[in-house]
């Protein structure tokens, strides 16, 4: 989880991101004495807003105490969270409640999100939790390699500064890209193993492994594309590998060896 503070907006003389005029170094006996009042004073005022009914937070929007002074976010890996605390337009002169609908509703508008959720934490934090849509290849494009979902939405990552490690598809094939992202749920020791995924004609995808290629359908199910790991190894207990792995037939896995 990231916490980010928000700026104080240029016309507020009022908000202030700890809510005291106090600096942290001040350690004379008043400002000790300012900050026990203080968290009492929080303390009981987080006491009261338990029992005020929902109808009653208009009157708590008002006050001060419960000004946004922080953001939190979570489940972020791919975006920044500077980005997230961007798309929900809050600062200081904002309640934490305000509704919290239209927050979530600027977060999904993001187009690297799938789902997000907006929390109260009192007394003034804000709680974004975020599901990220993630990256299953690289899809060549006129300026380059892009990154894709397994819809073959083009995500908004910057693989400069976020590591994305995932295969090269030659286009935004939609059966290849739901197959990567079924294999990088279901089969992920499988999934990292592979370096590019193309399609040869209607009816064959080829998966290119380190070692050996893996050349399946598109209506391959996830199990036994993991199940290949067995085959690998019966093949190194005779000291042979296979250029490529044939289960294009049912029940069967046909080794080509070099």
């Amino acid at each position: 989880m990231t916490g980010v503070p928000l700026e104080r907006p240029a016309d507020d003389a009022r908000a202030t991101r700890d809510g005291s005029g106090a600096g942290p170094g001040d350690a004379s006996a008043p400002g000790r004495g300012r900050r026990v009042l203080r968290r009492l004073a929080q303390g009981l005022a987080l006491a009261a807003v338990v029992s005020v009914p929902w109808w009653g937070r208009a009157g708590l929007r008002r006050l001060d105490f419960f000004r946004v002074r922080a953001v939190e976010v979570s489940g972020v890996r791919y975006l920044e969270p500077a980005e997230i605390v961007r798309r929900l337009g809050v600062d200081t002169l904002r309640s934490i409640w305000d509704e919290l609908a239209p927050l979530e509703r600027r977060v999904l508008e993001h187009p690297g999100v799938r789902a997000a959720e907006v929390e109260r934490g009192l007394p003034g934090t804000l709680r974004v939790r975020v599901e990220e849509r993630l990256p299953v290849a690289f899809v060549p494009a006129p300026a380059g390699l892009r990154v894709v979902d397994e819809g073959g939405r083009v995500l908004p990552i910057d693989p400069s500064r976020r590591p994305v490690d995932v295969p090269i598809a030659p286009a935004a094939d939609t059966a290849v890209l739901r197959l990567l992202g079924e294999l990088r749920d279901g089969a992920p020791a499988f999934y990292r193993q592979v370096s590019e995924v193309r399609r040869v004609g209607r009816d064959e995808i080829v998966f290119r492994l380190p070692d050996a290629a893996v050349r399946t359908r598109p209506t391959v199910e996830v199990r036994r594309l993991a199940d290949i790991r067995f085959v690998e190894a019966d093949l190194a207990r005779r000291r042979l590998r296979a250029a490529e792995l044939d289960l294009r037939f049912r029940d069967q896995v046909i080794a080509r060896l070099p």
